[in-house]
């Protein structure tokens, strides 16, 4: 992470239309797929200074791993829960986890599959994994550049790399349907006007609002309609036996419990 973004993440997670309506999303799937029991731990992956810590406290107790140390404050109230190290195979905290949560990390990693069998040798028996991502190569900006993703995910290709895993899918959806449009005319514009971008800021009080109520009935509607696009991923996955065939399908919105 960039020193300037790293210093502007803590208020961009508290305040930014995206940041809120991402965190709104994903708690409505957790609740939704997930049911918590007394003992439970939680991971969450690329955790930053564990500004999600509070509200996954819901369902147990909560680390992270964060491998960017310019992301996590020395005096940060949760920083003896947090690991500064790179999650890779060495990564072995002595437990399973019940829950696992990986919020846009996986696009950033040049060996994805090994991180997702990894998460499934963590997960525990009957745990669940939330993942979110950026969607659709076609929607590639400036913006992917400069936070160094490595891809965007399309729907089947996110299925693929869990199913390599041993991971089956509960659910997947696109998030964030109004944005595929925003996110094609930032492509357009920085190709004819080669516009750089910069840091994200936090839009005027009256335009962060709008865009917040915009991107909450979006989401609340986006989840019956099944739309084939978005600009995000969100899935989630849970452990599936060797020679058990994953029998959900690759279609974003598909649901096979619940």
């Amino acid at each position: 992470m960039q020193p300037e973004y790293a210093s502007a993440y803590r208020e961009l997670y508290e305040r930014h239309w995206w940041w809120r309506a991402r965190e709104r999303a994903v708690l409505a799937v957790v609740r939704r797929r997930h049911v918590a029991r007394p003992g439970d731990r939680v991971l969450d992956i690329g955790c930053g200074d564990g500004l999600f810590f509070d509200r996954l406290a819901a369902f147990g107790t909560v680390e992270g791993v964060e491998p960017d140390p310019l992301a996590v404050s020395a005096n940060g109230v949760h920083r003896e829960r947090i690991h500064v190290r790179p999650f890779d195979a060495t990564f072995d905290p002595g437990h399973r986890f019940r829950l696992i949560v990986m919020l846009d990390v996986l696009e950033h990693l040049d060996d994805a599959d090994g991180a997702l069998r990894h998460i499934r040798r963590l997960l525990a028996p009957d745990g669940t994994l939330v993942v979110t991502v950026p969607a659709l190569r076609c929607l590639w900006t400036a913006h992917d550049d400069m936070n160094r993703h490595v891809t965007r995910y399309a729907a089947g290709e996110l299925r693929a790399a869990a199913g390599r895993a041993g991971l089956a899918v509960v659910e997947m959806q696109y998030l964030f349907h109004w944005m595929a449009a925003a996110k094609l005319a930032v492509r357009l514009k920085e190709r004819l006007l080669g516009v750089a971008p910069g840091t994200p800021r936090i839009p005027p009080a009256w335009l962060n609002r709008l865009l917040e109520t915009i991107t909450a009935v979006d989401l609340r509607g986006g989840r019956g309609w099944g739309l084939p696009f978005g600009s995000s991923l969100i899935a989630v996955f849970r452990g599936r036996e060797p020679g058990t065939a994953d029998g959900a399908s690759g279609r974003p919105g598909h649901r096979t419990d619940g």
